[in-house]
């Protein structure tokens, strides 16, 4: 459910509408929607996003028979203020479906959503954890808390122009392993690199 809260959302051009960004869409050339409000949406724990969003669900389609025809059985989450939605079918229940769609609504809004980054070292607690003094990042892209990670890359990268080589001095963590955090989210790699080409960057490999 909403939580009532004034909407920190401001939108470049005409907002997206809903259903426009499922997470197997392609990438936007440049994330559409600024949250001048932080914490960074897919910062937000269960219980806390949970209010901020809506589930629906409907019938489910594809393969398992007839009882996913006649079952809602599909979840699909809406964030509100930017359209921004997700959804799972593939399980055979909503038990099952509602983590995988509240996980893929996560990267969505790590993808399209952009956290304004104030100069000087702004890096989270998650993030310093995740980091160690090599300039390493440890996290598997299964865990919990790649899609904060991935939205604190990506705010970071933008904030520094795409300039992924400032963008990691930022986070004091290495070029290449912050390439490779976002990698790991190929659809979010696409989004960096479209942007990049956009602006007269190289591509990164």
């Amino acid at each position: 459910m909403p939580s009532g809260r004034p909407n920190p959302f401001r939108f470049a051009g005409k907002p997206p509408a809903p259903g426009a960004r499922a997470p197997d869409a392609p990438p936007a050339r440049e994330p559409p929607v600024l949250w001048r409000d932080p914490p960074h949406p897919a910062t937000l724990d269960e219980e806390t996003l949970l209010r901020e969003i809506t589930m629906d669900r409907q019938r489910s389609g594809g393969p398992g028979g007839q009882h996913r025809n006649k079952v809602e059985t599909a979840v699909v989450f809406t964030h509100p203020g930017t359209g921004i939605i997700a959804q799972a079918a593939e399980r055979r229940s909503v038990r099952e479906n509602r983590p995988v769609a509240l996980r893929r609504l996560r990267l969505a809004l790590a993808m399209g959503v952009r956290c304004p980054v104030p100069d000087g070292d702004q890096r989270s607690a998650l993030w310093r954890s995740r980091c160690d003094r090599a300039g390493r990042i440890a996290c598997n892209p299964q865990h919990a808390d790649f899609p904060a990670l991935l939205a604190e890359a990506l705010d970071m990268a933008w904030a520094c122009g795409l300039d992924v080589a400032r963008a990691a001095a930022r986070l004091a963590c290495t070029t290449s392993q912050l390439v490779r955090l976002v990698k790991d989210h190929p659809p979010a790699f696409a989004m960096l690199n479209e942007a990049r080409r956009a602006r007269g960057e190289r591509a990164l490999k």
